[in-house]
């Protein structure tokens, strides 16, 4: 623009366009330093690396609990009679192939379930009652290895049952206090789901169920639970059992995120009355 041109514009014009050039020169080494800050803060994010490290790996993990508890759980596995053994009109053959029942369904049933072990020295294992209920025979598994058991009571109000196996080589796991769950505790539930072997699913206690007509007021929990995991723990994050796995709630037959475990204050009591001992609370010696 020569001189000439900046004669046609009013004096304030000129003013204005010479403060325009030097905001624009201000701004753009201001942009100039920005860009090589941002230019020398990218090169110093490229030479350090992104910490993994912020949270220790124990507090990331269940495993060291699963760890120290899964060996006092235990796989069920009982012989039953076929319910059709018990229909008399059906032990008769032309009966059965008169209705279309093949003599295959006559056959015992076998069916599968959890337990956990609550004393080592007298091995006891405490399970549900409508797992071992009219038992032929009864098969514990106890790691790589399978020992029969035999029944020494049930109690069918809260479904529960206590089971005694060979004393050998036994893990237990001790009954914590149901009474101090409160909702929103993390919670692990280990058992033999669908009869697949020894699984591990973790939650939350969801919910405290007042009693039911039987008495007994449920811990609701959203670990999955299926069938299989009948008799299984809830355990709470000290590595107590604070619940057994009694039943679901499962409109499609499946897990839904909602669990039912027989409180161990109950379940304690029922060991003590069926098997005549003292089972001790966490962390105390008997």
């Amino acid at each position: 623009m020569t001189d000439q041109t900046l004669g046609r514009f009013p004096r304030g014009w000129v003013v204005l366009l010479a403060a325009t050039g030097l905001a624009s020169g201000a701004v753009g080494g201001t942009a100039a330093v920005w860009l090589g800050l941002a230019h020398s803060a990218g090169h110093e994010v490229e030479r350090t690396a992104v910490q993994t490290d912020m949270v220790p790996v124990s507090r990331l993990t269940l495993a060291p609990l699963v760890g120290r508890v899964a060996p006092a759980v235990v796989n069920i596995a009982v012989l039953q009679a076929s319910p059709y053994a018990e229909n008399p009109l059906l032990r008769d053959p032309y009966y059965r192939l008169f209705l279309g029942v093949p003599d295959e369904a006559l056959a015992p049933r076998i069916s599968a379930g959890s337990g956990f072990v609550v004393d080592a020295a007298r091995g006891l294992v405490l399970t549900n009652h409508h797992l071992v209920e009219n038992a032929r025979a009864i098969a514990v598994g106890v790691g790589d290895r399978q020992v029969d058991a035999e029944l020494l009571g049930s109690d069918p109000r809260t479904d529960l049952a206590v089971l005694r196996i060979p004393a050998h080589g036994l893990k237990q796991l001790p009954l914590g206090d149901s009474d101090n769950s409160r909702v929103g505790d993390y919670v692990v539930a280990i058992g033999n789901p669908f009869g697949v072997g020894q699984t591990v699913t973790a939650g939350i206690v969801s919910a405290l169920r007042a009693p039911s007509r039987t008495g007994i007021g449920y811990l609701q929990t959203d670990a999955p639970i299926n069938p299989g995991n009948s008799g299984g723990p809830l355990i709470n994050m000290r590595g107590e059992a604070i619940g057994v796995n009694s039943a679901i709630i499962a409109p499609g037959g499946g897990s839904v995120g909602i669990g039912l475990a027989v409180p161990s204050r109950v379940a304690r009591a029922v060991v003590e009355r069926v098997a005549g001992v003292r089972v001790p609370a966490a962390g105390e010696t008997k």
